[in-house]
């Protein structure tokens, strides 16, 4: 059956279909050896898909990871770049998609799968999914820059964010920890946001991703997802819908 390119590349884990759009767009795609357009179409049991010349593969299988990631591990896959990703700490070869990404020096839940219409989902900025994180700022924040991270903050480069979650976990000496609930995921948002209101964040911890918590992993370690948070992650991503009276 074919399929919007996009799509299909999106389901075999190569990231959210605006990320797989940019790499048609690119001419990084082929389909049978021929560049493609956005908006082309293939059937994935027939043609040929390749993304920088190495063939698209498909697994029968789906695959759903829950990681703690440490600091010091990249999200992302870059060969250029030599710090190890989390996908050397899984040490899988099929492709997965990381979903949430965390900057270097953050760490904490990512989940791993090459589902890629529930990666889309989680990670496209129109859904709004929830992610909590528990942070450390290096003073106590007043009532005030509550407040103001709580309504939204408008950015250097002219962005605002969205209101957002944030409550004072435990005050200390030398900073506060604080639970933060974001709806959206813009790039070190929670550092850029800080440091805007006068509360540098010294460490980052993500605690969960939609009905996913990170719950007892240590720093480091994986696991595979049960059936029911499979099918909890998946209803919370408006993917299953349950029928009227169930």
């Amino acid at each position: 059956m074919e399929e919007r390119v996009q799509k299909i590349m999106a389901f075999a884990g190569l990231g959210s279909r605006r990320a797989c759009e940019k790499l048609i767009e690119a001419g990084r795609v082929k389909v049978n050896g021929k560049v493609i357009q956005l908006g082309d179409k293939a059937d994935p049991e027939k043609d040929s898909i390749s993304v920088d010349g190495k063939l698209l593969r498909f697994s029968q299988q789906r695959i759903y990871i829950a990681l703690n990631k440490p600091r010091g591990y990249l999200s992302d896959i870059d060969e250029n770049h030599p710090r190890p990703t989390v996908n050397d700490l899984i040490g899988l070869s099929e492709p997965l998609f990381a979903v949430g990404r965390l900057d270097l020096d953050s760490e904490g839940l990512i989940l791993m799968t090459n589902d890629g219409e529930l990666a889309n989902r989680l990670t496209h900025p129109r859904y709004r999914h929830e992610k909590e994180y528990e942070v450390f700022v290096i003073k106590t924040p007043d009532q005030e820059q509550l407040e103001i991270w709580r309504r939204g903050v408008v950015l250097e480069d002219g962005t605002r964010t969205l209101p957002a979650q944030v409550e004072i976990m435990g005050s200390y000496s030398n900073g506060a920890w604080l639970r933060i609930i974001l709806r959206e995921g813009k790039k070190r948002q929670i550092r850029k946001v800080g440091a805007r209101i006068g509360l540098p964040v010294s460490q980052i911890k993500r605690v969960r991703i939609g009905t996913l918590r990170l719950g007892k992993l240590k720093s480091g370690e994986w696991r595979n997802l049960t059936e029911r948070e499979v099918y909890q992650l998946r209803k919370y991503a408006g993917l299953i819908k349950d029928h009227p009276g169930s």
